[in-house]
Formats: structure tokens, sequence, C-alpha cells
């Protein structure tokens, strides 16, 4: 485990690599409208657990139980799948081809979205992502191409692709010259973090795990817009993936090395540069979990009868693993977001 106070909080990164990133966007109202529209809509549950809050000896536990979100069991509905709508209100989405890399859940939300409004999605995998998603992804009506051995290489096979047959790249990451479709992408994740602050007051800790940090820096500002500085807010990483938390050390992004994680949704090696601009003004720590502590929070996620990944868990591993590090005690009232369902 290795936990870092953000000494960027507040002000963000100043960076040259980071200059022209786009803050995140906090304007809710118009994804949640164009999302309402979905036939599959509809807002996921804000449950509370007593049994988890005992084991991390706090006062209340929140759990934002995104499993079934608009079907696809993720979360990552709401962002690839608002792009593709946002072109269709535009008339561009019908007969175009989006293609993707994915480690996972993304790629269902291309493919939904690609379905919904007439539109065709090629979706590329590593090697190590299980040929049972790469089915669920067919039966979304996606094509399914396997490129390179880790999402990285996955994900240059995509950009290629992109460029040799005129195709829209739809990546859920941002880079420079890249930054318009994955600035919106995050803006259709405020979706449900504006559930959250109508169903709740103030946290005094919100733990939100990452992979390239998309999730965690949408969360994270609209958390700030309705709560201020209330919460103390944590993302969490796999040790084998410490992209963020290495380049908020390094003070500029930096492309990490590791083994592959367990937490393979969350197994993204560089971070995401619109997502390390806003994490790092709104961000108070940053943490890795080991592949261990991964585990430990998904079985006792299963023991409480809400059933995920680790991946899906790990915001709630930070928040087990570490709880008497960020100072919480029987005051204090966290929250945490399941971001999805069990494989399988």
């Amino acid at each position: 485990m290795d936990i870092l106070k953000n000494p960027h909080r507040g002000t963000g990164l100043d960076c040259p690599d980071l200059a022209e990133m786009p803050w995140p966007s906090i304007d809710a109202e118009k994804p949640t409208a164009l999302v309402a529209r979905c036939p599959r809509a509809g807002a996921t549950p804000l449950v509370e657990s007593a049994d988890l809050a005992r084991q991390a000896g706090i006062g209340a536990l929140l759990i934002k139980d995104e499993r079934d979100r608009m079907g696809l069991g993720s979360f990552k509905a709401l962002g690839a799948a608002y792009v593709i709508a946002c072109d269709a209100e535009a008339g561009r989405a019908s007969g175009q081809s989006y293609v993707t890399a994915s480690a996972g859940n993304h790629g269902l939300s291309v493919a939904a979205g690609a379905a919904a409004f007439g539109a065709r999605a090629i979706i590329y995998l590593a090697e190590t992502v299980p040929e049972a998603f790469a089915d669920r992804l067919r039966r979304e009506g996606a094509e399914v191409v396997r490129a390179g051995a880790i999402y990285e290489a996955s994900m240059e096979a995509a950009q290629q692709a992109a460029k040799e047959n005129g195709w829209q790249l739809l990546s859920d990451s941002s880079w420079a010259g890249y930054t318009t479709r994955p600035h919106r992408l995050m803006e259709g994740y405020l979706v449900l973090m504006q559930e959250v602050t109508r169903a709740m007051d103030a946290p005094t800790h919100i733990f939100l795990q990452a992979g390239v940090g998309g999730l965690a820096v949408a969360c994270a500002a609209l958390a700030r817009a309705a709560w201020g500085d209330a919460p103390q807010i944590v993302v969490v990483e796999p040790e084998a993936a410490p992209a963020l938390i290495a380049s908020i050390r390094a003070g500029r992004p930096v492309e990490t090395q590791g083994p592959v994680s367990a937490m393979g949704r969350l197994d993204c090696k560089t971070p995401s540069l619109i997502a390390l601009k806003g994490l790092a003004r709104d961000a108070d720590w940053f943490m890795t979990i080991s592949e261990a502590e991964g585990e430990a929070g998904n079985a006792a996620c299963a023991a409480a009868g809400l059933e995920t990944t680790p991946s899906g868990a790990a915001g709630l591993s930070g928040l087990l693993a570490a709880s008497s590090a960020f100072g919480l005690d029987a005051t204090s009232r966290a929250l945490v977001i399941l971001s999805e369902g069990p494989e399988g």
C-alpha cells in the first residue's frame, strides 16, 4: 500500500503537459436530460451497509450501486453511449463507425450506443481480456478485434485503425490532441454523481477507484461543486497500475510499469490527462492497494450481498485497508461507488 497526500490540492498541477487540457465538466443537467430519454434509463440505488461500516470502523457507509446501470452492468453505460447520443442529436451518428479499445465495460457502452443510433462499433481487446467478455460485446452488436498483450497496445491498434479507415475514435482516456470526445464522455458520468448529491448530505470521505481516472475525476469535480471542501476525497488505484499517484508525485504525467492486475478494469498504466488535471486540483489523497487488499474488499462485498469484482469494489477495498490512515472513526460517514456487477 502506498498513500500520498496531494500537494497540489486546490490549485492543480502547474505542468506544460496539462496546460491545454480542459477542466472536467460539472454541467450535469445536459447529460441527465439526454440520458433520461433512453429506454433503459433509471437512477441506480444508493444503499447503506451497516455491516461494511462496522468492518471499516466508521459510523455509516453509503454505496452507489452501479451494477445494473441501463442494463449494461456498470457506470460506463453513461459514458460512450452519451457521446454517441450527442452525435445523434447533431445528425452525425447514423452510419458512423466508432472504434475503441476496452479493458471491459467501456466497450459495452460503445456497442450499445452504436446499436441504438444505427452506427457500427469495433472494439479492440488485449489478449488478457476474457473471451466471455468478447462474447458479451458481440451480443450487443460489436465487432471484436484482438490486439496486443495489454490495454495500451490495444489502444494503439485502435488509434491506427481509426486513422487508416476514417473511423471515429471513442476512447475513455485523453491525451494531447485528443480531448473533445473523452471530455464529453466524462460529462456523462456526472449523472450518477448528481443522483448521489440529490439523495444525501455531504459525506466526510469519498473513496473513488481509478484506472485512467474518468470516473474519479467526474465524481470529484461534482462533489466539490455540490459540497465544497467538506468531504476528504481519496483516489484508489491498483499497485500494479499506479498511473495517477505516480504522476502526482512526479508533478507531471508519467507512464508506469507493472504486472497484470486482477483489478483488470483499473489496470491502466497511463493516466487520462483531463483526469489528472482535475484530480490534482480536487483529490485530497491518492493511494494504491495490493491484489490481496483488492480481493479482500471484493469478498467483503460478496458477504454483504453486493456481489461485484475486485475492480468494482476497489474504492471499498481502499476504505477497508486504510481507514485509520485518513482519520476515519465512529463519527465518519463515507461514500463509495460499486462500479460494476460480477463477471459472467
